[in-house]
């Protein structure tokens, strides 16, 4: 495929505009843009740079996973790059009510037990090593919270276990139910700093040995427990006094949420209280990112996720029979944990693909999962950054219908009064 002659000073014209000072290579071998470049990008193939100039970021990301494209330089850079090459508004228009109806039989579809438990592994049992590379201590694969500005990333981990325990006012005995406990961080926060009697759900066959170990190793097998099993599968009898999900309810899907949050006020005592801690979408109406950014992360990260917006689950909470009594959008911070795993994971790349390559027995494969992961990191970052993604904790309660109201209680619901708890001692005795 030929390029014509008088496409190459429009080509040069772009270049020279982007806010990074950055050079193509050509398929032909053309070489177009700065000649002291920060960044510099090499197609194979003609499709490819098509793609980028129809700011198709989901086929170029595609492209260089696949081989087809080369990128030197820094992700930051190449996320300054992207803005400036994507429209303005990258929401897609609404969805037709008949595309609804095709997402919700898909969504139907995708989130089987069987489906939901190969989607959990395809992406979780990736490898242990590689995660705890760029990950913190103790693993905790969601946004952490900053509470002060000069915290390193380890100890905004831990303020966020901390700030979820103390919202959900954990004390020494509770039962305490962690829906997609990760590796371990929360459930064990919960169980040595608040005393509950936890249990921790997962479907990742990776994580339910690592935690396992943990569990044993730290002497707490008489309170901790960690099953490998979905939530749809919990006993009805076994009721918790609190319970949190975090990071687990983008993989529920939208057909499935309101049964989900129904199961919850099921294992709920009355006056129990659960928070979800999720990524959220920064669009009404259930509109999705062009670009192709959506089919890329469904494809190579994150197949059968779905976001929507808080206003979307909030309204499944109240469907259940649950009462929000507190949402707080933590954003920011997850611009900030996202930024700071891509440049520890940046860090150590050759070190990453050694540890890829060792672990899954393949070297090109890990080389595709590496190069998926850099381009996943940096782009939800450059996406939280603008708002195109948000990050929600919102804590409901299941109502306990007493009426005898006083100053720490409302009238069918012991949450307090005012915020004061969550921010000022109070651990559970």
């Amino acid at each position: 495929m030929a390029i014509s002659s008088n496409l190459i000073p429009l080509i040069e014209k772009r270049v020279a505009e982007l806010p990074v000072p950055a050079a193509l290579e050509l398929p032909n071998g053309q070489r177009i843009g700065a000649s002291a470049p920060r960044l510099r990008l090499k197609f194979s193939q003609w499709p490819t740079l098509s793609a980028l100039a129809a700011a198709q970021v989901g086929a170029v990301a595609e492209a260089y996973v696949e081989g087809q494209a080369e990128i030197q330089g820094s992700m930051r850079d190449l996320m300054a790059i992207a803005v400036a090459v994507l429209p303005s508004d990258l929401s897609a228009n609404n969805m037709s009510w008949w595309a609804r109806i095709a997402r919700e039989a898909w969504s139907r579809g995708t989130h089987t037990l069987n489906k939901d438990a190969q989607q959990i592994q395809f992406h979780y049992d990736v490898s242990d090593a590689f995660y705890a590379m760029w990950l913190d201590p103790r693993r905790a694969y969601s946004c952490a919270y900053y509470r002060a500005p000069d915290m390193t990333l380890a100890q905004a981990q831990e303020a966020k276990l901390d700030h979820i325990c103390r919202k959900l006012m954990l004390k020494r005995g509770e039962r305490f139910l962690d829906i997609g406990s990760g590796w371990g961080a929360l459930l064990l926060w919960a169980a040595e700093h608040y005393g509950v009697a936890a249990t921790g759900i997962t479907l990742s066959k990776n994580q339910h040995a690592y935690v396992s170990q943990l569990i044993e190793q730290r002497g707490l097998k008489e309170r901790v427990r960690l099953l490998l099993c979905d939530y749809r599968e919990l006993p009805p009898d076994q009721l918790f006094d609190k319970i949190a999900s975090v990071g687990m309810l983008e993989h529920v899907g939208s057909a499935n949420m309101l049964a989900y949050y129904r199961k919850i006020h099921a294992l709920l005592v009355p006056g129990g209280m659960v928070l979800n801690h999720a990524i959220t979408s920064g669009r009404l109406n259930d509109k999705e990112l062009s670009g192709g950014m959506g089919a890329f992360i469904e494809k190579y990260i994150f197949p059968g996720g779905e976001l929507l917006h808080v206003s979307h689950l909030l309204r499944e909470t109240a469907a259940a029979g649950l009462e929000m009594v507190d949402t707080e959008n933590l954003r920011p911070h997850y611009a900030r944990t996202l930024w700071a795993w891509s440049d520890a994971l940046e860090a150590q790349l050759d070190q990453a693909l050694e540890v890829l390559t060792r672990t899954s027995g393949d070297a090109a494969r890990a080389q595709r999962i590496l190069r998926a992961y850099r381009l996943y990191l940096a782009g939800s970052a450059m996406s939280f950054e603008r708002g195109w993604n948000a990050l929600h904790q919102m804590l409901a309660i299941k109502p306990d219908g007493r009426m005898d109201s006083g100053v720490l209680r409302a009238a069918q619901s012991p949450y307090p009064f005012t915020r004061d708890y969550m921010y000022a001692g109070n651990k559970g005795d």
